[in-house]
């Protein structure tokens, strides 16, 4: 007579605990590590002017929102202060002070602001200071 063992038998299986971990991990990575394009979250209504030519590539650019809100090329100045956006300057563009300046200002935006950074790159010694406009619309 055969004796079996009362024994469940396992049935072998893969365990997807450790698989979601690392998965999780990956995303969370992915989103930390990810440069957002700051003009896309943006939403300036540049006043109208008569078209120029276009900024250099190498040009510093400089956002204020229509809340009066500075962005130094793709960093948010967090203080409004003449000071807060002279060091923010200095960080992004070094020791350049030949380097050109693209001011784009909401056409809502207090004219404050833009007085407040045209006084910290008169500071710095920027001379070479562009203000972005849209061009006027045809009839």
């Amino acid at each position: 007579m055969r004796i079996r063992d009362q024994r469940a038998y396992d049935e072998p299986g893969i365990d997807l605990v450790p698989l979601i971990d690392v998965v999780l991990v990956l995303i969370v990575f992915f989103v930390i590590t990810t440069t957002f394009d700051v003009r896309s979250t943006l939403q300036l209504q540049l006043p109208v002017a008569s078209p120029q030519e276009p900024a250099p590539a190498r040009t510093l650019n400089i956002l204020v929102n229509a809340d009066g809100r500075y962005f130094v090329g793709e960093r948010e100045v967090l203080h409004t202060g003449v000071e807060a956006v002279k060091r923010a300057i200095v960080k992004a563009a070094g020791e350049d002070r030949d380097r050109p300046v693209m001011l784009r200002a909401d056409a809502r935006t207090p004219y404050q602001a833009v007085v407040t950074v045209q006084d910290a790159l008169a500071q710095l010694g920027f001379r070479r200071i562009a203000i972005a406009t849209a061009p006027e619309p045809q009839p």
